[in-house]
């Protein structure tokens, strides 16, 4: 069997109370049973979410050891934490599929938020479909080799 880490960030564990006009009235246990649901056989999933960005990096670090793929929600950690950066890029220098997801669009709220120091070492950068950012991330590092190849065109 293989994991999947789906790791979210600061206040994410607010979802469902948190600007529900912006992130939806769905919370973590809402998205984790999406997710288990939308899995392919053989896939287990290992949702988290902390505050702590000394946390998310150690897991980002279990990830590249443990040889996961990884669906990140970085939250605000996205506009300013080289730290995390620097540990997402592990991942994907490992050969290990990183997908930065966001619930709402970045792009379409303000200024500060259009700015991500994650999307330049990510995968791929899926956002602005709600939970969907997450079921199409998992969709994409579970599917088979020659499927994600072909996404990139080789």
């Amino acid at each position: 069997m293989s994991t999947v880490l789906v790791l979210n960030g600061p206040n994410l564990g607010r979802l469902g109370s948190r600007e529900p006009d912006v992130y939806g009235s769905a919370n973590l246990d809402d998205l984790r049973t999406l997710l288990v649901a939308s899995a392919r056989p053989g896939v287990s999933i290992d949702l988290r979410q902390t505050d702590d960005e000394a946390e998310l990096i150690h897991w980002l670090y279990e990830a590249v050891d443990e040889r996961m793929s990884v669906i990140l929600n970085p939250a605000a950690f996205t506009h300013y934490s080289y730290a995390l950066r620097d540990a997402a890029a592990l991942v994907t220098k490992a050969g290990l599929c990183l997908i930065e997801v966001h619930i709402s669009n970045p792009h379409a709220r303000e200024t500060f938020r259009h700015t991500s120091v994650v999307s330049a070492i990510a995968t791929g950068v899926i956002a602005g479909l709600g939970f969907d950012s997450y079921r199409l991330a998992l969709d994409f590092v579970t599917a088979p080799a020659p499927r994600r190849n072909s996404a990139f065109g080789a």
